[in-house]
């Protein structure tokens, strides 16, 4: 499966101006064969066909990467940050940042303990000392984030009221979200801010994507 994805993978990487070294490529193609060898027994995913796991999963996930790296740059933080992944499922976007962002660490949640379990499995497959699968409701968590992520988990209100105790005093939430979320966002309480909302592309894939930031207000 993986050769003959290369191809298409490393086409919309270019349409998406990202640089990835070889073996990055190779283990995001590698993550790919996982999660559809997981699938025939776990149902990780309704997606089956391969094609339609790139331009769904892989490039809608590595869509967000130009983005968040631009507005970590405007938030004046690095990349040496811990991410929280809410209802990672397979782990996406959370494997595919740890790919192809090293300097992140990056925790997967999930209810589903076959999810979580996959995630863990991942890491050790492609050796990735800054991912983690939890198997654990994210209301629990408490440990500081400084970035707490998601993509089509929930709406944006339950998203950041299920894991504010997760995120750090001077954390941000980041939302994947696909036609526009105004409703969503007039439903947010006064406590929580949207400070940048952008439109995504991703290639070969025609819907609407957009990513929505968030923070205490």
């Amino acid at each position: 499966m993986s050769q003959a994805l290369e191809a298409p993978l490393r086409a919309g990487l270019q349409t998406l101006g990202l640089v990835l070294e070889d073996g990055q490529v190779a283990a995001l193609l590698e993550y790919l064969g996982l999660i559809q060898k997981w699938t025939r027994v776990y149902n990780l995913t309704a997606v089956r066909d391969p094609q339609e796991m790139l331009t769904h999963h892989l490039l809608d996930s590595l869509a967000v990467i130009a983005p968040m790296r631009r507005q970590l740059a405007a938030l004046g933080v690095g990349e040496s940050l811990r991410v929280l992944d809410v209802g990672a499922g397979a782990g996406l976007p959370g494997v595919v940042l740890a790919i192809c962002c090293p300097a992140l660490t990056v925790h997967c949640v999930d209810t589903v303990a076959k999810k979580a379990a996959f995630v863990q499995q991942v890491a050790v497959s492609l050796r990735l000392p800054n991912l983690r699968g939890i198997h654990a409701r994210v209301e629990s968590l408490t440990d500081p984030y400084d970035l707490v992520c998601s993509r089509a988990f929930a709406s944006l209100l339950d998203f950041t009221t299920w894991s504010a105790a997760a995120l750090a005093p001077a954390g941000v939430w980041m939302a994947m979200k696909g036609k526009d979320p105004q409703a969503e966002i007039g439903a947010l309480g006064a406590d929580v801010g949207v400070f940048h909302v952008e439109p995504l592309q991703v290639p070969s894939l025609d819907a609407d994507r957009c990513l929505v930031w968030m923070r205490r207000a």
